[in-house]
């Protein structure tokens, strides 16, 4: 199972998601941003690190939210989602395809990767 992390990044009372790449796994999918934890880092030190590689921008964790296992089939993760300020720079694409910033009711407009689904329920009650 591979460990992941993603940022629930909130900026103006919106929230950022990201389009994954054709050349991604889950193509065109929607997603909370993030990735793997390396050997030896905490998950609070991969999405900084993760956000800053894919997206070159800084963010503050500041909650913990849940943890979600989701099996794709040919590969399995377990998610876990952490609620960030965003701090400062300028997005630039790393990775992804697109981004926008959006309120958490049209969270739901959106074609999301189903391990992410999950935690837009929990958003409903945060943001």
């Amino acid at each position: 199972m591979i460990e992941v992390v993603c940022a629930i990044i909130v900026k103006d009372d919106k929230i950022l998601i990201a389009q994954r790449s054709e050349e991604m796994k889950l193509p065109l999918k929607w997603e909370f941003p993030g990735g793997k934890l390396n050997e030896g880092e905490d998950e609070e030190q991969a999405i900084i690190r993760e956000i800053k590689e894919e997206l070159n921008v800084e963010i503050i964790p500041l909650k913990r939210l849940s943890s979600n296992i989701h099996d794709y089939g040919s590969f399995k993760i377990k998610l876990t989602a952490y609620l960030c300020d965003f701090i400062g720079g300028e997005i630039v694409l790393l990775e992804h395809k697109d981004f926008k910033f959006v309120k958490s009711e049209d969270l739901i407009n959106h074609d999301f990767a189903e391990a992410d689904i999950p935690f837009i329920e929990e958003l409903k009650t945060l943001v």
